[in-house]
């Protein structure tokens, strides 16, 4: 049963505690009451990389990223290749081709639209990220709603229906924020305001009630109910797929890969060749089809490599044979070992982590 109020606390106190504790992030806003607003490109990039990532990971991609591709166009104009490959390892590869495309089309256009509804036209950016780019990089009164801005509004209305259908409501309560006037003068930083509350006081276990700066707002805490919410739906089990997977190596420590076709799961990516992943195991003779070269000798490594993707988990078998040097077969590469792992994507990286 939901709370029967869902009045929002006033937003003063929260930008007050935002002013003294904020987090230092490369990528974050420090512009202040009355500061100018972030570069739109860097603001689009981080919110795109923290989807699904943690801000711990995020922190030296953001900045290597940047380095690589300091502007929009810069990165519209590289190839989707090199993107891809920089990518590598954050996961959700979607993302980077998106990332790719819009850029091209923002370039294009000579810069990104300023509102919510104009960043949504724009690939791969939907609700959550037009919201956080118009509201901390242009100052647009919207408050973007993340899995933190989620938790921290089911609190303070002590909303009782599970996620994800409560996402509705918990949105358009968030955007209520807007009506207080001091939110709306800064909603850039009130928006990042809402994050790092989340992210380090109303977090999922143990939340720091003593310290927030809502306590006495907060309906849940009220009812001693701030840890049971948000609730969740039960989630379904993911199935099990399986895979056999062949390192090929030469005598100076090159390794050969392919490059996966461009769209679908990990479109664009490099991996390591092998079978299609599908539910049955594997018959160490049958995968031997998928072989990149015929007639080699090839051991199997021992241990099974492991990887979840958001609908099914994945359970790799890896092959392993050497050979003088490498001649790649059409639509394969070379690389050197070292090289190859850091191109390659996590589900990838953890075939070369197998003992061998």
């Amino acid at each position: 049963m939901s709370a029967p109020s869902a009045k929002l606390p006033p937003a003063a106190p929260l930008l007050a505690w935002y002013d003294r504790h904020r987090r230092v992030l490369p990528f974050r806003s420090q512009g202040g009451p009355g500061g100018g607003h972030p570069n739109p490109y860097q603001v689009w990039l981080s919110e795109v990389m923290l989807q699904q990532t943690t801000v711990a990971a995020v922190g030296p991609r953001f900045d290597r990223f940047l380095a690589r591709f300091p502007t929009v166009e810069a990165l519209a104009a590289a190839p989707e290749g090199d993107v891809m490959e920089e990518w590598a390892g954050l996961g959700y590869y979607a993302r980077a081709r998106n990332l790719h495309a819009c850029a091209r089309l923002v370039a294009g256009q000579g810069g990104f639209p300023r509102d919510a509804a104009g960043l949504r036209e724009l690939p791969g950016i939907g609700a959550y990220t037009a919201a956080a780019v118009a509201a901390i990089a242009f100052g647009q009164p919207v408050v973007p709603v993340d899995g933190n801005v989620e938790r921290v509004v089911a609190r303070l209305a002590a909303e009782e229906a599970p996620l994800p259908g409560a996402r509705p409501r918990l949105a358009a309560l968030a955007g209520g924020f807007m009506e207080d006037p001091a939110a709306r003068a800064r909603p850039g930083d009130f928006a990042q305001a809402l994050f790092d509350l989340g992210a380090t006081i109303c977090t999922p276990r143990a939340p720091a009630c003593a310290l927030c700066p809502w306590r006495g707002d907060c309906a849940a805490q009220q009812r001693g109910l701030q840890e049971e919410l948000p609730r969740k739906a039960p989630k379904r089990a993911r199935p099990l797929r399986h895979g056999v997977h062949f390192l090929l190596t030469d005598s100076v420590g090159q390794v050969l890969l392919r490059r996966r076709p461009p769209r679908g799961l990990l479109g664009g990516m490099l991996e390591v060749p092998g079978t299609p992943w599908r539910d049955e195991r594997w018959g160490e003779a049958e995968a031997q089809d998928f072989a990149p070269l015929p007639g080699l000798s090839w051991r199997r490594v021992p241990g099974l490599a492991r990887h979840g993707f958001t609908h099914f988990e994945l359970e790799m078998v890896l092959l392993a044979a050497e050979i003088p040097a490498l001649l790649p077969p059409d639509g394969m590469e070379a690389r050197p070992l070292a090289e190859a792992e850091s191109a390659l994507p996590t589900v990838m990286r953890r075939l070369l982590h197998l003992p061998r």
